[in-house]
């Protein structure tokens, strides 16, 4: 079980935690992409993309004996913040239906290019399993 963090007086952030507390076993993701298990691309959209990477995350945890429950951490690469943002109502979409929850510390960085040239974002994950 983890905690989100919020000083007192601020806003709740929408979308993520400011800051995350948790105890256990250590699960870290590398950056998942939005490519399928045969490393093809079925989506050239930011926001297939991203469900994509949220979806390959997932199953990297599973492989761990961990699931969206225990993510603590997550870092997003993105090439365009403005496709990035005009996408957000459909990746908060699928954020919700894959991960359901959002105290999770979260960073967004806009980046000149990812390994992969057909790669819009890249997202790596960290999660606690409780001990």
């Amino acid at each position: 079980m983890h905690e989100a963090l919020l000083p007192e007086g601020w806003p709740r952030p929408k979308g993520y935690a400011n800051g995350v507390s948790a105890r256990g076993r250590q699960v870290f993701v590398a950056g998942m992409i939005g490519w399928d298990a045969s490393e093809r691309f079925q989506a050239d959209d930011f926001a297939g993309q991203a469900r994509q990477a949220l979806q390959n995350a997932l199953a990297v945890l599973a492989a761990g004996g961990a699931g969206p429950q225990h993510i603590t951490r997550m870092t997003w690469y993105v090439t365009d913040k403005r496709e990035y943002l005009a996408a957000l109502p459909q990746v908060g979409r699928a954020f919700r239906e894959l991960i359901g929850h959002y105290d999770i510390a979260m960073a967004a960085v806009q980046v000149g290019a990812l390994m992969e040239d057909r790669a819009k974002v890249e997202i790596e994950v960290t999660a606690v399993v409780p001990d």
